[in-house]
């Protein structure tokens, strides 16, 4: 364990610093500055010798959370990375990007703070890659089995990954320009760097494994080509189709779905060139969805320019502590303050969207809302409570349904749940035999931590079908979904 007496002596968290908004608008990097060292040991001490720890169950990963508090309090750095790799392919964006499910079942939290479980593991992959801890690790041997891994996102390059790892020759094929999926285009820069993406993915390719960007599986090679052509397949697409919203006015120009604004936007931060950029300077702005798909549209708004914005959840507000009917250890709904939240804006709850409005030129101008009602277990705008939003542009952040589907079910034959989602085993496979489906695409829109849980976990159920038998980690099943903590 950690200190003893870590938790009697610090009882409150202390997280690094946050650049000064006025200054962190201004640019593109992330918005932390560097975590001290002293602060990280002392608050690393805080893990307790809990007996049970549930973080371990709070996370989908299942890390070892205990083990490298200890070493990262004892300054023993190397030794926490391996134990953090052990069970976490990419901790440099699960520390960045995850919500930490494992700090809402903290067993200090009952009665003090949790530990920053977050932020240490971020400092102990920061640190590695620093000091050059971060090496390639090749297979001893290859197996002369072939894997296609379709989608480059946290599940299918940690699949990826796990295969290569194994002695299996893969390739991941991305449609997009660029290798990274949601963590490339969908991710803000002020959230993550894309150079923690680039180092991740010279750390494979030095591994061996093949990347194959700006080929669309469905159209420029078809599923069932790819399936001739490799031993077996994994679908690591993603949710990528969007909740959209069918109300009057829908079709007006300056309506958009999130990611249609993010990708764009993140292509220009790279630095491509992008015509007719929807882009929010000088503009007012709305954002429907509260989610983190929304916080990230708001802090790019600002980024860019915009003269307003305004985001809208149709729920209600979460408490701002933990609610009596989500008692530890559960994960609790609760009122969060993102870095896009604290540099400006107005956020509305109960906040139902009724109509756009459109100028002469056939543009949207305002939005109408209305107050929410709950009626009869549904949510709808109460009758009487309408008023008018000024709007130049409106950012649609509703979450997503489910993967596409059209090219899997004509060219492979796979069969979708009621649900939307890409119909699976208890081992990850399709209703095609020899095709696996991992992330988001087998479970709907979730969590980055359980989209590299599934990734490893159905790089094991390809290594099993493939070798008769596996020695890769798998830390989750389908089921587990049903059975597990609120982790997700």
């Amino acid at each position: 364990m950690a200190d003893p007496k870590g938790f009697l002596k610090v009882t409150e968290r202390e997280l690094p610093a946050r650049r000064p908004i006025p200054v962190r608008i201004m640019d593109w990097k992330e918005v932390y500055e560097p975590g001290d060292s002293a602060v990280l040991r002392r608050q690393a001490g805080r893990c307790m010798d809990c007996g049970i720890p549930f973080c371990h169950k709070g996370c989908p990963l299942g890390n070892l959370i205990p083990e490298w508090n200890d070493l990262m309090w004892r300054g023993e750095g190397r030794s926490a990375i391996e134990r953090l790799h052990a069970t976490n392919n990419f901790p440099e964006f699960t520390g960045r990007l995850c919500p930490a499910p494992c700090e809402s079942s903290c067993v200090l939290g009952i009665n003090q703070p949790a530990v920053t479980i977050k932020q240490v593991e971020v400092s102990i992959i920061d640190d590695a890659f620093a000091n050059g801890w971060v090496e390639p690790e090749p297979p001893a041997r290859l197996t002369g089995k072939t894997v296609a891994v379709v989608g480059s996102g946290p599940a299918g390059l940690a699949a990826a990954q796990q295969l290569t790892r194994a002695g299996h020759t893969v390739a991941v094929y991305e449609r997009d320009d660029r290798i990274g999926g949601l963590l490339r285009y969908g991710i803000p820069d002020f959230k993550m760097e894309k150079r923690h993406l680039e180092s991740r993915l010279r750390q494979m390719q030095m591994e061996g494994t093949r990347f194959r960007a700006g080929v669309e599986i469905g159209t420029d090679l078809s599923w069932s080509d790819l399936r001739a052509r490799y031993d077996a397949v994994v679908v690591a697409t993603g949710a990528t189709v969007p909740r959209d919203l069918p109300i009057p006015g829908r079709d007006l120009a300056g309506v958009h779905f999130a990611m249609e604004y993010l990708v764009e936007s993140n292509k220009v931060v790279a630095g491509d060139q992008v015509a007719n950029q929807i882009h929010a300077e000088g503009k007012h702005v709305i954002v429907i969805g509260g989610g983190d798909t929304g916080a990230d549209c708001i802090g790019t708004a600002h980024r860019q320019g915009a003269l307003s914005v305004t985001n809208l959840a149709i729920g209600k507000e979460p408490p701002a502590s933990r609610p009596d009917h989500q008692p530890w250890p559960m994960t609790p709904t609760i009122f969060e303050m993102q870095s896009a939240h604290e540099e400006g804006g107005e956020r509305t709850f109960l906040a139902s969207t009724v109509e756009f409005l459109a100028n002469d030129a056939g543009e949207v101008r305002a939005l109408r809302v209305a107050e929410t009602e709950y009626r009869d277990g549904t949510r709808v705008p109460k009758s009487g409570t309408e008023r008018e939003i000024p709007a130049d542009l409106v950012l649609i952040a509703m979450g997503f349904t489910g993967p596409e589907r059209t090219a899997l079910e004509h060219q492979l034959g796979t069969v979708f749940t009621g649900r939307g989602n890409v119909e699976r085993t208890d081992d990850y496979q399709t209703t095609a035999p020899g095709v696996f489906v991992a992330g988001d695409a087998g479970r709907g829109q979730s969590l980055i931590v359980w989209a590299i849980a599934e990734g490893r976990a159905a790089a094991a159920a390809v290594d099993e079908y493939l070798m008769g038998g596996t020695n890769l980690p798998a830390p989750v099943r389908p089921r587990d979904v049903a059975i597990g903590l609120q982790s997700a």
